[in-house]
């Protein structure tokens, strides 16, 4: 499996995160595709954004579901960016994208798109999305919640998802055990090295998940040294605030081939 770099929210060390302006410039250090987090505006539109409201990326306030996608667009997503009083991005018109416009900008991306929250509504809205802009073969779904990945599979069969959070619990006993994952129905994982004392990837999870082809992507690595030893380990991809650290240091790994950006997710 090739190694691939995400940028995390777009690369949020680098530009205000979950923005066009942070996609632009996450996959013109070389990125090969983007990490983003969607929820539902008010009118039922999916739109790019993590937290659930809006106060600590924005100059807007209230949950993101309280305002339409069309609201969402004007409120100033690169004010508060960064935090040291430069504020390079304030007031150059940079919103709250919508899933679908990120998908026509980037054709070429992979994408993780996390879908925020336990809602069935949610999941299918997003699977729609992704089946209608044709970008089924570059795409997982992801979300902690187990309902919101079951109403993706179940409204577009075809659309890839990861594991959701007890599907991850199993495949981590079983690997415990030596056993790889029996008959999933996802295609990847999106994992921190750690949760909280407990050790979520090492060399055997790697190990088993990736000789089940399966892919694994460890979030968020920043740096160098953790990098490599990913890497090292068998990782297949690196969720990243710094994709100028990262490309670079895959791409020293990779051969020279053509642009695999447009190949299909691996199962």
């Amino acid at each position: 499996m090739r190694r691939l770099v995400y940028a995390h929210r777009g690369g949020l060390a680098l530009s205000p995160e979950n923005t066009i302006a942070a996609f632009d410039r996450g996959m013109a250090e070389g990125a090969d595709g983007l990490e983003l987090d969607v929820r539902l505006s008010r009118d039922g539109v999916v739109v790019v954004h993590h937290d659930e409201t809006l106060e600590r990326t924005t100059n807007g306030c209230g949950p993101v579901s309280a305002r339409t996608a069309d609201e969402l667009a004007r409120v100033d997503a690169g004010c508060r960016f960064p935090a040291d009083g430069a504020y390079p991005f304030r007031g150059q018109g940079i919103g709250v994208p919508r899933l679908d416009e990120v998908l026509r900008r980037y054709p070429g991306a992979r994408l993780i798109i996390e879908m925020k929250g336990d809602s069935a509504e949610l999941g299918a809205a997003v699977a729609d999305v992704v089946r209608k802009a044709g970008a089924v073969e570059r795409a997982l779904l992801a979300s902690f919640a187990h309902r919101t990945v079951l109403a993706a599979r179940r409204a577009g069969p075809e659309v890839r998802t990861g594991a959701s959070t007890p599907e991850v619990r199993t495949a981590l006993c079983r690997s415990w055990l030596g056993l790889a994952p029996r008959s999933p129905a996802y295609y990847g994982y999106q994992l921190p090295e750690k949760a909280g004392r407990l050790r979520v990837i090492s060399p055997r999870f790697v190990r088993t998940v990736t000789g089940a082809s399966l892919e694994v992507a460890v979030w968020v690595v920043n740096e160098e040294a953790d990098m490599r030893r990913l890497l090292d380990w068998g990782v297949t991809g690196l969720i990243t605030d710094r994709p100028d650290v990262a490309v670079p240091i895959v791409a020293g790994l990779r051969p020279q081939t053509t642009d695999h950006r447009r190949e299909p997710l691996a199962r």
